[in-house]
């Protein structure tokens, strides 16, 4: 396992037990969030870095009983406090890195990523193999409950010109990982960046290079 992969299992797996209870109003934001998709019934969703599951039952409400939905996580006890939250019951959950799904190409209509990107090894690859298993037109939504300087202030950092979810960085991002970025919110209570998956293949999707804002993440 890679030191970053490490780091983050060690870093919510300590944390999972009191990962609703730390944060319990976000409910209704993520519902909201959730919204935004614009999923239907029977469609297809992953969230992917589920964490205890808070977007589950959401998504299953937006897809109905007919749709799939899937939770992937990387830190086993996050899924252990999402079973005992009863939230298995609206998806399947997997154990699993999103830079190597177990789920075949172009079979999903939706991908829903709570905080996710920040704590990305690759984030142009693992945008891609997001990529990989949305059909062309799915959508991806990248969310938190609360906005960029609001988080910078709850941990005690400032805003800088590098942080990848701004949005001068994470257009160009998602531009040169298959998707196209169609809204972007960033206010004190929410940050949602909306994307569409491209029509074209990975392999002709083109690279983030060095002159890229992103240059060094």
């Amino acid at each position: 396992m890679s030191d970053d992969h490490t780091h983050v299992q060690e870093f919510f797996g300590s944390r999972a037990a009191d990962w609703d209870r730390r944060f319990p109003d976000d409910g209704p934001a993520y519902t909201a969030a959730v919204a935004g998709l614009g999923l239907r019934e029977g469609d297809r969703v992953l969230d992917a870095g589920c964490g205890t599951g808070r977007a589950l039952p959401p998504l299953r409400a937006a897809v109905g009983p007919s749709g799939l939905v899937v939770g992937a996580d990387l830190t086993p006890a996050m899924l252990q406090a999402a079973v005992r939250a009863g939230r298995d019951r609206a998806g399947r959950l997997l154990l699993t890195d999103v830079a190597a799904l177990p789920l075949r190409s172009r079979t999903l209509d939706a991908v829903f990523a709570a905080g996710l990107v920040a704590h990305l090894a690759d984030p142009a690859g693992n945008l891609r193999e997001l990529a990989r298993v949305v059909r062309p037109g799915g959508v991806l939504a990248l969310f938190h409950p609360i906005g960029r300087a609001a988080l910078a202030a709850r941990q005690g950092r400032r805003l800088t010109p590098d942080d990848l979810r701004a949005e001068a960085n994470l257009g160009p991002l998602l531009a040169g990982s298959g998707w196209a970025m169609t809204a972007y919110v960033d206010e004190d209570d929410r940050f949602l960046a909306l994307a569409t998956r491209s029509a074209t293949e990975p392999g002709t999707w083109p690279p983030v290079t060095n002159s890229s804002p992103l240059s060094g993440h």
